[in-house]
């Protein structure tokens, strides 16, 4: 028990649960030790037991929600070969941009220590989005081999294109989310031209 009373059965989740919430509300300028403990109504030093400093423990969050990321891309991996390719897409980038994935961005780019420690274990790139647009030419790659992308498109690029585009369409959190009509809108600009047209049967 902390303490406040909280059971802590796992810490680091309940206390990276807390740096969502803070961080989709807040941004990044609101993400603080003590911000972080309120909200996951534990008392201070919890956060400093499991963690030898704030930046320690945002690199090891920021790493927790990439490799939240695996469940998203085995579904969009399932998903090759049915339904439209665009469809897919479309809804495996709704999926990352509408999690905390870009909150997380401008976090790191407001802090010089936490991207020198993910320098570290991420040699390029912001975490999130590298892991984002790999996903997305993974599953380019395997439409590629199934024919429903042409043999000659270059998939690696046409991810990194959906994901920054993606991206620019939900930088502003605190407007009003796309419609799905405007991210179909903007994948099927991208990769309308080397895709085949398939209903979507799902």
């Amino acid at each position: 028990m902390t303490p406040t009373g909280v059971a802590l059965r796992d810490v680091r989740e309940q206390l990276f649960d807390a740096a969502d919430r803070i961080l989709l509300r807040d941004g990044p300028t609101g993400l603080t030790s003590r911000a972080v403990t309120t909200e996951a109504g534990v008392a201070k030093g919890v956060l400093h037991r499991h963690f030898a400093d704030f930046d320690a423990f945002l690199a090891d969050y920021v790493m927790a929600r990439v490799h939240r990321m695996d469940a998203e891309a085995a579904a969009l991996r399932e998903a090759a070969g049915t339904g439209e390719v665009a469809g897919n897409v479309a809804a495996s980038l709704t999926a990352v941009f509408e999690s905390v994935a870009v909150a997380i961005v401008p976090l790191i780019t407001f802090r010089d220590e936490l991207r020198a420690r993910l320098r570290q274990t991420w040699p390029a790139g912001v975490p999130v989005l590298t892991e984002a647009a790999e996903m997305i030419g993974r599953y380019l790659a395997e439409e590629q081999r199934l024919g429903r992308v042409a043999a000659g498109a270059d998939v690696e690029t046409l991810a990194a294109v959906l994901i920054g585009s993606g991206h620019l369409l939900y930088a502003d959190r605190t407007g009003a989310r796309p419609e799905p009509a405007a991210v179909r809108h903007m994948v099927s600009t991208v990769i309308g031209g080397v895709t085949t047209i398939v209903a979507d049967d799902r």
